[in-house]
């Protein structure tokens, strides 16, 4: 560079204004390439904002109450006492699972039963049709019914409901509840019943879940600041949970940060992938401007100036696009709450967010600075000699520590950006690590069909094939450019499809060959013989009967919960003690589980009692093999050593168990039982349930079929999420493919001179451009998927801990949808070339 440069900023703005007359349909190329990456951050960000203001303003109808107090067993007579105190208004209500009869239609299902006393929600309104069923049901027997459940069984309005030993009116259909979603109503759709009734329904029996919850209003915020401490203290000491408005505005706002997190991802994605069009873009702009460039350089300009020239009109060009794709992301984010809607429990407003097209614009400028700098950055080493020499020849290439430093540069600003989504510095280097494989991958692809190509080159192939092949190679190609972009867009739907499958897959296959497919539970021991009757006389085989025992560990390694929240260096989580475990007692293992350490004791000898624990608890809660525990079964406390660790398949639809006792331990304890059977037929099914539901209304039952159907229309809504944020990638990809086919469109039309010239006709030219881009799209589409079934695989194996069988069909479509796409885009953004007369493209040159 020149040693000393007087840099006149005005002048410099007047000739980038004025070099940007003829080249600027050019130049705004590369703007659609960042547009869509920019309007997908600016409506996700905004999106964020939006979301975190109204979890902030709506808390308190989330909550429906300014404090809860819950837990899953009976208050103690003192704790009781004490909670009646509390608040000025005061709702308590008992959720529980349980079977629901129809008699209408004879239909029967699981649903979370929810018995309510008091004016509870405090804030925000249950909401129903007719409006006023949400309090009219709390005067007598009547019942609000979800409006997934009306709808199966076809139930009416003043239609009758049994839940348990008890009919209710159904007094109105439930539309929503506070703090439910579209996905929790089809998980576990609600059924309100007063709970006055609720001792009548016969549904509250020993060993049965339910869980206890207390709502209350203070009129005074003041007061219920006062009492907090006190209420915690005895809340924690009692192993209840406590809720206040703020509270469940933190834990509102924790739980969708990873999808405000997921959304901001794949919206930085789609930007990377279209700063890859904006660096070939301007790489192809760049090596057009040598020859003016170098006139530049004669007329005095240094090389400074002549960098700063075109650096301008990049970073005015790069604003421009940046603002139109703030706009754009404006008006997207009015969409987002409706495609997400299923999974908000809150009325998201859609306003426009200030520092998140801030955000999205600044973002945008850095990344497409950044991107464009690599190529920019030649111009400098531009020298006069430039006009004599031969326009297509290369600019000398050499060591530039420059451009090293622009690489370390985009490195450090991928993870940094990573690290500000996710908040770790260890995830934000993996994911940028995983977007670099993914990246070099595709290069590797690129680099390695061009070399193939050269090295193996079919000289014996018909002059059309030849053609076709070597413009994979030629000067200004786009090989590498189009199977990074095309490719990655391939690997986003292939790995939606195959991890998808994988899911579906793993429920079915439990469905599969003689594995049970329906689940009794909460039967009483003294039901238990009766039930396994009933189900050999509708000719159901008893796969299993296995008893449930509730307990608490009350100590581990010789430390109390009150120990441990004193001396947290111990490594044990409190959580640990006040979570209830369901265990069981047997003297054999079953076929979904092995011992990976340790030693199986299936009978207790008079001495020390081993129990077994599944190898994912026993590291999550911090123990051993050897460790001594103390368990607390409702009273009785019981001391034993872990004597074996298992790996237990949790994804085996039978009964699992994180801790296993051996026999002649808890025979004697409270306890009850799981029975699972299989059906053949949705009518067997149906005739069964009626039956246990007839004869034991407290008897509730899980249905596999229903089970996939509802897991069915869940992953099919959370692939329509995945779908629509994968889109923007997808739709970057062929916008980048657009950008680069017409910005290399002006040096084809040299080629296309001497093609027509030579005597080539139109149809052998757009034959020669069909070749290459089938090679191009079918390279991009194997890499692309090559790369979903590495991503997938690992997740079936490490996340899902299941096979991956992947199917040759839905990938063989993906491969020749992408093929066609990116023939049929080539061919229509290449119409001008074949269209264009020798003359007309002569005196354009000229």
């Amino acid at each position: 560079m020149d040693k000393k440069v007087s840099l006149n900023i005005s002048w410099l703005i007047k000739m980038a204004w004025r070099d940007s007359r003829r080249s600027r349909p050019r130049l705004f190329l590369f703007i659609s390439s960042i547009i869509l990456g920019i309007a997908a951050l600016v409506a996700i960000y905004s999106f964020g904002h939006n979301l975190q203001r109204d979890i902030d303003s709506q808390a308190a109808t989330l909550a429906g109450a300014d404090l809860t107090i819950s837990g899953n067993s009976q208050p103690s007579g003192p704790m009781k006492k004490y909670l009646a105190t509390l608040g000025d208004q005061r709702s308590e209500e008992r959720s529980f699972a349980s079977m629901v009869y129809f008699p209408g239609s004879g239909g029967t299902r699981l649903v979370q039963v929810r018995a309510l006393r008091g004016g509870f929600p405090y804030y925000g309104r249950i909401e129903t049709s007719p409006v006023n069923a949400a309090t009219s049901f709390r005067s007598g027997k009547y019942a609000l019914v979800d409006k997934t459940v009306m709808l199966q069984f076809r139930a009416q309005t003043g239609d009758s409901v049994h839940v348990g030993n008890l009919s209710f009116v159904i007094a109105g259909i439930l539309d929503k509840a506070p703090g439910q979603t579209g996905i929790s109503s089809g998980i576990a759709p609600v059924v309100y019943i007063p709970l006055q009734y609720l001792e009548q329904t016969g549904l509250q029996q020993k060993g049965s879940r339910i869980n206890y919850n207390f709502y209350y209003r203070y009129t005074s915020a003041g007061s219920l600041e006062k009492q907090l401490k006190d209420i915690r203290k005895r809340t924690d000491k009692a192993g209840m949970d406590l809720e206040t408005v703020e509270t469940q505005k933190q834990n509102t706002g924790r739980s969708f940060e990873d999808l405000n997190r997921f959304l901001s991802l794949v919206g930085f994605i789609a930007l990377l992938l279209g700063c890859i069009g904006v660096a070939s873009s301007i790489h192809i702009y760049v090596r057009e401007k040598l020859a003016s460039v170098a006139i530049l350089r004669c007329l005095g300009v240094s090389s400074l100036q002549a960098f700063l020239i075109y650096l301008i009109q990049i970073v005015a060009v790069g604003f421009i696009g940046s603002v139109l794709g703030a706009m754009l992301g404006t008006i997207i984010q009015q969409v987002l709450p409706v495609v997400l809607k299923d999974f908000l429990p809150i009325e998201v407003t859609t306003s426009i967010s200030v520092p998140a097209v801030l955000q999205g614009i600044a973002a945008g400028m850095v990344v497409s600075l950044l991107f464009a700098l690599l190529p920019l950055l030649s111009v400098r080493n531009i020298s006069p000699l430039n006009t004599l020499r031969s326009s297509v020849e290369e600019v000398k290439k050499r060591w530039d520590i420059l451009k090293w430093l622009v690489y370390v540069l985009i490195g450090a600003f991928v993870v940094l950006f990573s690290y500000l989504q996710l908040k770790s510095l260890i995830r934000a280097v993996y994911f940028s690590a995983g977007v670099l494989a993914a990246f070099l991958a595709l290069c590797g692809t690129a680099w390695l069909l061009m070399w193939l190509v050269k090295r193996f080159f079919p000289s014996s192939w018909s002059y059309l094939w030849r053609q076709g092949l070597a413009n994979l190679f030629r000067p200004n190609n786009q090989t590498l450019i189009l199977i990074v972009s095309i490719g990655l867009g391939t690997a986003f739907i292939s790995t939606l499809m195959l991890v998808q499958d994988v899911l579906m897959k793993q429920v079915t296959l439990s469905a599969s060959g003689n594995q049970p497919n329906m689940v009794l539970f909460d039967i009483q021991t003294s039901q238990r013989n009766a039930v396994a009757n009933l189900a050999k006389l509708n000719n159901l085989p008893v796969l299993q009967q296995v008893p449930i025992v509730t307990m608490r560990i009350e100590e581990i390694k010789g430390k109390t919960a009150a120990q441990v929240k004193k001396d947290t260096t111990q490594g044990i989580p409190v959580r640990a003690f006040n979570s209830e475990i369901r265990a069981t007692f047997r003297d054999s293992l079953t076929s979904s589980e092995r011992i990976t350490d340790g030693k199986w004791t299936g009978k207790a000898g008079s001495g020390t009692v081993y129990v077994s624990l599944d190898k994912g608890y026993a590291h999550r809660i911090n123990v051993k093999v050897g460790d001594p525990m103390v368990f607390n079964v409702q009273g009785a406390l019981i001391p034993v050593v872990v004597g074996s660790l298992r790996e237990v398949d949790w994804n085996r639809i039978q009964t699992n168990f994180r801790v296993v006792f051996p026999t002649g331990v808890l025979e004697a304890a409270p306890q009850f039982h799981v029975l699972l059977t299989r059906v053949p037929s949705a009518e067997a099914s149906v005739a069964f349930q009626q039956a246990v539901v007839r004869n034991f209304p407290n008897v509730s039952i899980i249905d596999l079929n229903l089970v996939l159907r509802t897991l069915d229309d869940i992953l099919s809504k959370i692939g329509f999420v995945i779908r629509f944020m994968a889109a923007f990638s997808i739709i970057t990809g062929l916008i980048v493919l657009i950008a680069s086919v017409l910005v290399s469109k002006y040096q084809r039309l040299k080629e296309s001179v001497l093609l027509r010239t030579l005597g080539g006709s139109r149809k052998q030219i757009l034959t020669i451009t069909s070749l290459e881009y089938l090679f191009l799209g079918a390279f991009a589409a194997t890499t692309g998927i090559i790369l979903s079934l590495g991503a997938s695989w690992a997740l079936a194996r490490f996340s899902f801990e299941t096979e991956f069988r992947p199917q040759a069909l839905p990938l063989l479509v993906l491969f020749l949808l992408v093929c066609m796409i990116t023939v049929f885009m080539g061919l229509f953004n290449s119409r001008g070339v074949l269209n264009s007369p020798p003359l007309e493209v002569l005196r354009k040159e000229n």
